[in-house]
């Protein structure tokens, strides 16, 4: 008879009990754990500590910082929009305001903007309007610098808006001219002017006629309420608007120099091409007799700088933000347990005890509170 052969599978033991033997972080069990209150009060201040360092790494991830960087305008194709607030102590009947740029195009090509006879005295409302965005204006200007990280991550792009209704109307005729309004340019450099006299278009470009104004009719003392290029961003900063110049002589020649920066604002939530420029100011009296030649009047001659200012909102990296939130913790927990390692040590060198083993301590103190047996009195 065949006697049947039976296998059976021998358990070799899990493979990973090898593995078991290269642990580097060894386990202590419970009940050689010692607890004091030194080592408590070490765990308290430790996670205070860990909790507001860790706050504190959250707000500067989340605090992004701008970037700023130049590189050549190669964008030929655009345009170039320029918004116009301004009022001059003329009678509008009195002044044209044009545009020609070095392209020599017909001057209304680029529109026109609109004239509305006013005073050049403000209200009262508007003169406290009109203080306050100067002040504020000239502040931002001075202190850029210091303010830019602010500007650039607010949200808003003027702290001022238009100019307010009149709360008093004088009882006399207008006096001034309010010129106001947006444009298209071809982005080249050109000149924005306010003169005396309407302008006649001429095929080779066009001319002001003021034949029949007299000296004492010119004062091109001006306000300026607003003058920016491009649409509005957050950060950047206008540097004529909240200027006021008064002319003490009505042939007066007022010369802006301005230099246009192209400039692309990225932020987290949205994508801004606009403008930024910078300006210098010279204005002097128009007397032939003295050889100051000149047209007197309001003269913005502007010029397209060839580098371009890209903005880029960016914060550090979320591997570089966890890799610091674990130097963070490990370090205070590693600093924090040498630290007590080194108070029990003092301690007990202080106090003479050198047992570190709780096992040990009860064993010491039974045999120093041994019993003594009761002496049993014996009647003699």
């Amino acid at each position: 008879m065949d006697t049947e052969k039976v296998t059976m599978l021998r358990y070799r033991g899990s493979k990973l009990s090898k593995v078991k033997k290269i642990d580097i972080f060894p386990k202590i069990e419970e009940t050689f754990k010692e607890k004091s209150s030194v080592g408590g009060t070490f765990s308290v201040f430790s996670f205070i500590l860990i909790t507001w360092l860790v706050f504190l790494e959250i707000n500067y991830y989340l605090d992004s910082k701008f970037v700023f960087k130049f590189s050549p305008d190669t964008d030929f194709d655009a345009k170039l929009k320029i918004n116009v607030d301004i009022t001059v102590a003329m009678p509008c009947s009195n002044l044209g305001a044009d545009i020609l740029d070095s392209t020599n195009q017909n001057a209304y090509k680029f529109g026109s903007l609109e004239e509305e006879d006013t005073w050049f005295e403000l209200a009262p409302n508007q003169q406290i309007y009109f203080d306050n965005k100067k002040h504020f204006n000239s502040y931002l200007r001075e202190e850029y610098h210091a303010v830019k990280d602010l500007l650039w991550k607010s949200s808003f792009s003027t702290m001022f808006r238009h100019m307010p209704e009149r709360s008093t109307y004088p009882n006399r005729p207008h006096d001034a001219c309010r010129i106001h309004g947006s444009l298209i340019l071809n982005k080249v450099s050109g000149n924005f002017h306010i003169t005396a006299g309407k302008s006649l278009n001429l095929p080779r470009g066009h001319i002001h006629i003021s034949a029949f104004m007299s000296e004492r009719d010119y004062n091109f003392s001006h306000r300026i309420d607003k003058f920016s290029f491009g649409d509005p961003s957050p950060g950047i900063v206008h540097p004529l608007e909240g200027d006021e110049l008064i002319s003490h002589t009505g042939m007066t020649l007022f010369n802006y120099f301005i230099e246009v920066v192209p400039t692309n604002v990225k932020t987290f939530l949205a994508s801004v091409n606009t403008y930024q420029y910078s300006v210098k100011e010279l204005n002097r009296p128009i007397d032939h007799d003295k050889g100051s030649h000149g047209m007197p009047g309001i003269f913005f001659k502007y010029d397209m700088s060839a580098l371009k200012v890209t903005v880029s909102q960016e914060r550090d990296h979320l591997g570089m933000f966890l890799a610091r939130l674990c130097s963070i913790i490990g370090g205070i927990y590693v600093c924090s347990g040498f630290v007590n390692s080194l108070v029990q040590f003092c301690y007990n060198f202080a106090m003479c005890n050198w047992f570190s083993n709780p096992n040990e301590k009860q064993e010491v103190q039974k045999n120093n509170f041994k019993t003594i047996p009761d002496v049993v009195p014996v009647n003699l």
